[in-house]
Parts: structure tokens; C-alpha cells; sequence
């Protein structure tokens, strides 16, 4: 097949969609397909172009196979509600040029968010005379109007109405959680469009390093401490300010180390309040280089995810499957009856406390910190969910065969890849299923940051 992927993020951004996206163009590469990729230049999470594609409006590159587009996107290292919109639009824009500027694609696999760029994509399906399938990482503009990040009247009505066309546009809709599915069914998404295809995981890169003799313990002063760590997106959804105070309570035993690594600007911000609070318990670290993400993530004894109280249900932090496959035991301060808590419970790997209490969070890390084997049986448990449920082959399985049942709907059947070697899962018509892979869809809840 000859697949266009529509994403705004993709390598070299280190965290996010980027990643995912990234391993999923160049795993369909070595099966054997075309990919072309039409994204924006490099800037998250700094909200800042990189530097070697600063002044450029459209750059082509290859990388592992893959035919990378980029088109120029204006950003601000603040966006407001009207900069984000010149955000996206500015997007939507350049990257039809891009998207023209190749060979004709057999289908179009586009991310949402953001919501916006649905429209081109309709369009170039309709141009192309080729089906979409909208890979759904976030459900906009409801999470946004919950956390209070989009509160004018007018743009909500416009986000909902993109919203609706994007649905109704597109072919297939994957989702990365059946909290997803239950959201969409209310908003009248017909059932049979739908398919649950989790996000993953490397479990190959991401396993459970010894932590002694760890580079990156080492490296930060970090050997023979009980290091709780925090990685990742530190924005209004999360309220790392929970975890400030923990640590701060936590202040009296000198072997526990909290490590919380973030965007430069959210790390500056950290670093006042606990200079403020006189906190000497926390270490503030920016984004690490990737190949830095394995002994990171060994180092810790507890991995945390940490979410406000008002965060939609459905939503849930890509992290939880990388912690996982970590073999660290997670510590989860989140919504009690949302997806995330749902998980990190099935899965065995960690603990659910209540979200935005500091108090509760101090004592699920205390209780580890004093039982180590509790901690690594935790560790063990969420280490084997990983590899049973979120596997990377499995997920490009699932979108291989996603792809080629929308081709064969449309009257383009694909040739089937001997790589694809499992009975085919529901099919969009909902004649044919495979119920092992059903039921993994029905029982795994992971979302996108």
C-alpha cells in the first residue's frame, strides 16, 4: 500500500504523538509498504522551531525509508486560544502544498488532534479518490472546555463543529481507548465505524534495566537514593504542584529522591516555587535526549502519573504504557473513576490514589518505600501487561489490517503482507472478528497525552 500519514508531530520531537507516529511509518516501511509522512517543522514541546529548520518553509527529507514532508507552522512559546488557532491554520495550510508534492496516496491516516486539519485531509481524499482513517489521540474540544484551556463560547461551537466533521468525513476512526468508543457512541459515531487500536510501546527499548550501575543515576548523584520520578508533559491537565508538596512532606527521610523532568520553561517555573517552599528534595531535569529514555526510566523505583481532579474520564497520559514496560511500579494520582485509574488497576503494575492530594500521594510512595517486595512484584505485574497488551507488532497488525478492510469496503482490495499472520478483527461492516484481539481492545484503556 501506498499510505500517506497526516500528523503534526513526528521525529525529531521526543515526546507525544511524534515517537508513536514515527515508529509506526517506519514499522509499515519494513513491511513492505510506501509511506510518505506530511508534517509541520520540529518544535514541541519548546514551542520553538528547531534550529536547523529555522527560516525554511518546506523541507523534504527521507529517514529509514520514509519520505518526510514538512511545510512551515507559526508558533508562539505561549499560545493563547487565537495563536493556537493561527497554529493550526498555518498548518492546514502549507501542508496541502506538501501533500500534492508526491505520488498518489492508496489511503490517508490522519491524527487528531489537531481538529482543524481534518479539512484538508477530506479534501485530499476527496482529490486522491482515496479513503481517511482518523487516528484519534485526544477527543477536542471536551477536554479542553473541562480543564478550563478553552472557555470562549463562540470558539467552542466552532472546535464542536469541527469536531462533527471530522467524524462524519472520515472512512474509519481508530481509537486508543474504548473510554473513546463510549464518548463517540453518545455523540452518535455509528459503532460499526470504529476500531480500538491501543497506542504501544517498544518493549524491546523500554525494559526493565538493572538499576545498579545505572548511567543516568550516576550521572545525577542518584545512586542509593529511592528515586519517585515524573516524566513528561507538565501542563494544566497535570498539576505537578501535588507532587511538590509530597515531596516537601517527605522531606524527613533523606534516601527518598524525587526526579521530575520537563519542558525547560515548566522546569524554571518548578524550580521557583520549590526554592520558595525551601524543598531540597526534588531534582529538576529537562527533556533528556531519547537514547537517555531507557536508563531514565531504570533508575526509578516508582514512576508516577499525576492528572487534576477535573481531567476528563476518557483521558489517560501516553506515559502509562512506557512505565509499564519499565517494570517500575506506577503510582497514580488521578481522576479514581477515569480511564487511567482503570488501567494502571487491570494491569496489576501500580497503585490508584486520590488526585490533588499530596497526603495520599506521600503515603503510596511511603508504603513502597517500606516494602520493596510489594514494589517489585507491582513492577513485574505491569512489565508482562505490557508485553501481553502493548506490544509495537501488534499495533502495526491492527493498523495493516485496519487499512486493508477499508480498501476492500471500498473496492480496492490490498494485497495482504505474510507479515500479517492472525485472523482478521472486526471488520468495519462487523462481519468478521477476531474475539481474542476484541477482547484486548475491551479490557485496554490507553490514551495520548
Amino acid at each position: 500500500m501506498r499510505i500517506l500519514i497526516y500528523s503534526y508531530n513526528y521525529h525529531p520531537e521526543p515526546i507525544g504523538i511524534a515517537p508513536l507516529m514515527t515508529q509506526l511509518a517506519e514499522g509499515l516501511v519494513k513491511r513492505g509498504h510506501q509511506v510518505r509522512v506530511i508534517t509541520g517543522m520540529p518544535n514541541y514541546p519548546q514551542r520553538r522551531i528547531y534550529d536547523d529548520y529555522q527560516g525554511k518553509f518546506f523541507v523534504e527529507e527521507e529517514r529509514n525509508g520514509v519520505v518526510i514532508q514538512r511545510s512551515y507552522v507559526w508558533v508562539q512559546p505561549q499560545p493563547g486560544l487565537m495563536a493556537r488557532m493561527l497554529l493550526d491554520g498555518s498548518f492546514v495550510v502549507t501542508s496541502v502544498v506538501q501533500a500534492l508534492r508526491g505520488w498518489k496516496p492508496d489511503i490517508i491516516l490522519l491524527t487528531v488532534p489537531p481538529l482543524p486539519v481534518s479539512v484538508p485531509a477530506t479534501v485530499l481524499g476527496l482529490f486522491y479518490s482515496c479513503p481517511v482513517v482518523l487516528s484519534l489521540q485526544d477527543i477536542l474540544p471536551e477536554a479542553a472546555v473541562q480543564v478550563g484551556l478553552l472557555k470562549n463560547k463562540v470558539a467552542i461551537r466552532v472546535f464542536e463543529a469541527l469536531e462533527r466533521f471530522a467524524y462524519s468525513s472520515a472512512t474509519a476512526i481508530s481509537v486508543i481507548t474504548e473510554g473513546f468508543t463510549k464518548n463517540l457512541l453518545r455523540k452518535g459515531v455509528p459503532p460499526e465505524k470504529m476500531r480500538c487500536i491501543p497506542n504501544w510501546v517498544d518493549v524491546h527499548e523500554i525494559a526493565p534495566l538493572p538499576r545498579e550501575q545505572n548511567s543516568f543515576r550516576t550521572t545525577h548523584n542518584l545512586d542509593d537514593k529511592f528515586v519517585v520520578m515524573y516524566s513528561g508533559n507538565i501542563a494544566l491537565t497535570q498539576g505537578l504542584i501535588t507532587v511538590i508538596h509530597a515531596a516537601r512532606s517527605l522531606s524527613h527521610i533523606p534516601d527518598i529522591v524525587f526526579v521530575i523532568v520537563g519542558e525547560q520553561k515548566a522546569i524554571a517555573n518548578l524550580k521557583q516555587i520549590c526554592q520558595e517552599m525551601e524543598i531540597t528534595n526534588v531534582k529538576l531535569l529537562e527533556f533528556q535526549p531519547r537514547e537517555v529514555l531507557p536508563q531514565m526510566l531504570a533508575a526509578a523505583n516508582v514512576g508516577l502519573i499525576v492528572q487534576k481532579a477535573n481531567v476528563v474520564s476518557f483521558n489517560m497520559p501516553s506515559k502509562t504504557q512506557v512505565l509499564l514496560a519499565s517494570g517500575r511500579p506506577i503510582i497514580a494520582s488521578v481522576p479514581l473513576s477515569g480511564t487511567a485509574a482503570d488501567t494502571v488497576r487491570r494491569s496489576g503494575g501500580g497503585v490508584v490514589v486520590e488526585p490533588e492530594s499530596p497526603a495520599c500521594l506521600a503515603n503510596a510512595i511511603l508504603d513502597l518505600h517500606r516494602h520493596p517486595r510489594k514494589a517489585e512484584l507491582l513492577g513485574r505485574q505491569g512489565r508482562q501487561h505490557a508485553l501481553e497488551h502493548y506490544s509495537f507488532e501488534e499495533a502495526v497488525n491492527r493498523y495493516e489490517r485496519l487499512f486493508m478492510d477499508v480498501l476492500e469496503q471500498q473496492g480496492t482490495p490490498a494485497k495482504v503482507p505474510a507479515s500479517v499472520g492472525f485472523s482478521p478483527v472486526q471488520s468495519l461492516d462487523g462481519n468478521s472478528h477476531s474475539p481474542a484481539l476484541e477482547a484486548n481492545c475491551k479490557s485496554d484503556d490507553v490514551a495520548a497525552l
